[in-house]
This record gives C-alpha cells, structure tokens and sequence, in this order.
C-alpha cells in the first residue's frame, strides 16, 4: 500500500511538472516580450521565439489526436479479435406444449 502512493505521489508531481514545463515553452515569447521596456532597442526577441512556441503546439496536438485514434483503434482490435463470452447457464428447453423441461437424472425421478 505505501509503494502505491509513492508512485501515486510520484505520478503528481510529475504531472505539475509537466504543465509548468509545457506552459514555459508556450508561454516563453509572451513573457519574454512583457520583462523587456518598451523603449527598450536592446531587448529584443530571441531568434526563433514564435516558431518555438508553434512547435510545441502542433506537436502536442499531434499527440493528442495520435493517443485518441490509437485507443480507438485498440478498442476496435480488442472488440474484432474477442471471442464472444461463454452463456454462465444453458437456455431452458421446451417441450411441445411450452413448458420448461425439467433436467432431472435418468436414474432419479423428479422431486415434488
């Protein structure tokens, strides 16, 4: 139980982590161009800082819709290649005037 939330624990910070880093490399030129005056002529963009944060977006929607159609298409395996369950109880039989057959032993007569 305690290894549980160690990995659990782990899983969350890795993930707060994750998003700081994310927004750092979306966010990067917005922050970049508001620390600098705007008289300023010796701040200036670096080269590549809207391509930067471009790139990080198309590659995480690349991602996104990579993981949506690949569970998808686990999903669609997973349901075609399935074989159909076994029934848990046999289906009652009937005899020729409806009623349900009764499934007692040959050498044991129905109990009343």
């Amino acid at each position: 139980m305690a290894r549980d939330r160690v990995i659990g624990a782990a899983l969350v910070v890795g993930a707060v982590v994750g998003v700081i880093i994310y927004g750092l490399l979306v966010f990067a030129q917005f922050w970049y161009q508001r620390s600098c005056p705007a008289a300023s002529t010796t701040c200036s963009m670096p080269p590549g800082g809207i391509q930067v944060s471009l790139i990080v977006l198309e590659i995480s929607a690349f991602v996104a819709v990579l993981a949506v159609l690949a569970i998808l298409g686990w999903i669609g395996y997973v349901m075609a290649t399935t074989p159909p369950p076994v029934p848990l109880e046999p289906e009652p039989t009937t005899t020729t005037q409806g009623a349900p057959a009764t499934s007692a032993p040959a050498d044991k007569p129905p109990q009343s």
